[in-house]
């Protein structure tokens, strides 16, 4: 109502309108304007709105804060200068140049608030036929924007149907330009890259980064294993895995995990993680016998350090072991059912006995699959 009293075109923008013709609910819903900053800046403050100061009004874009909810609110604009990195922006009221500007066909659209779809490139037709495609000329949009080569990709794991459906002047773009990547910031390459991961179509999307020589910019191992990436990604399909119990598949050793991390810069809890599946995938399998599990529980009981059970859910995923990960979800890890309060009880009195005693007892306790309590533990003490 403020933008139609004030003449001001209002409508939503890119990925929300892709998300409502998919059918999906939008994580959050961008408006695009013909008004300035400063006209909304005047605009809003008249009528009593509150505004949120962050940064991006360089760009163009007003936060306004309504009903508990903050709306992003962008003027129209051109790209004057790109560096692959950033853009300065002059704004416009051409809807048609703002849509020209944005990456993909699909999340170049806007929606009028009755309900109009403004689609300058097809992104509907597109969208319904999941194919996925740049605005243009590929070359100039990423040349525009290195990161849009992930981006590219992470819509592809999300929309296209199957692998391999992409046109050959797209990949060409892409391989030509993939040395552009080395010059943007590791996390917003993460971002990406993670999203990447979690999405369908995931072994197609990296095997296709070393085919198209991107893997080298972006942290990944020149000699990635793309046999056991192909395996893993198969095992974890219906497992929420952890982006990075995906990617650990594609390394040989922790010297990868090492490098991941300098050019990403990646969590310390992600790091862990891929130093922990890079060395224990091999040897930590289930059990031969009647109790698959054990080798698992007993690592976990044996650990002195924080989030191993998560780890080892981790661990179990990228094995592909489905019902031995339900198993381990399900089993509360028991405590030890004896102190060093009821051996002294029983009169053993030296602390380095005492030590040594409840070392043998744990040692017994977990032959017996952590079954045995206080008394026959106790009485299992008179015989040792």
């Amino acid at each position: 109502e403020l933008f139609e009293k004030k003449n001001y075109e209002l409508r939503i923008a890119g990925g929300a309108v892709r998300d409502l013709l998919s059918g999906v609910t939008p994580q959050d819903i961008d408006f695009a304007t013909t008004a300035t900053p400063a006209e909304m800046k005047e605009m809003f403050t008249a009528a009593g709105v509150r505004l949120i100061n962050n940064k991006g009004e360089k760009h163009g874009t007003i936060t306004a804060r309504l009903h508990e909810q903050n709306f992003e609110i962008t003027t129209l604009r051109i790209d004057v200068v790109t560096d692959g990195r950033h853009a300065e922006v002059e704004f416009t009221t051409d809807w048609h140049k703002d849509a020209e500007r944005r990456d993909l066909t699909v999340n170049s659209m806007f929606l009028g608030l009755d309900g109009t779809l403004y689609d300058f490139f097809n992104g509907y037709e597109d969208l319904k036929n999941k194919k996925i495609r740049f605005v243009g000329k590929a070359a100039e949009r990423i040349q525009e924007d290195y990161l849009r080569i992930l981006r590219y990709f992470r819509f592809y794991g999300r929309i296209a149907e199957k692998p391999g459906d992409h046109e050959p002047i797209t990949l060409e773009a892409i391989k030509e330009n993939a040395k552009g990547l080395a010059g943007i910031s590791g996390e917003r390459i993460w971002v990406e890259l993670k999203k990447i991961l979690l999405g369908n179509h995931v072994n197609h999307l990296v095997q296709l980064m070393y085919e198209l020589d991107i893997a080298q910019y972006i942290g990944l191992p020149l000699g990635g294993n793309l046999e056991e990436f192909a395996r893993v990604s198969k095992n974890i399909q219906n497992l929420s895995p952890k982006p990075m119990t995906v990617l650990t598949s594609l390394f040989k050793g922790k010297d990868d995990v090492t490098n991941l991390d300098l050019r990403l810069k990646i969590s310390k809890e992600e790091k862990n993680l891929g130093l922990f599946l890079v060395k224990h995938r091999q040897e930590l399998t289930k059990g031969s016998g009647p109790e698959p599990l054990r080798p698992y529980q007993d690592f976990l009981m044996d650990s002195r350090e924080a989030n191993t059970n998560s780890k080892i859910f981790e661990l179990l995923k990228y094995q592909g072991e489905e019902q031995l990960l339900k198993e381990m979800q399900e089993w509360t890890v028991p405590s030890f059912p004896v102190s060093g309060h009821d051996l002294r009880k029983m009169g053993v009195s030296s602390g380095k006995e005492i030590g040594t005693a409840l070392q043998q007892l744990r040692d017994e306790w977990k032959k017996s699959g952590y079954h045995m309590d206080k008394e026959e533990l106790l009485s299992c003490l008179k015989k040792l």
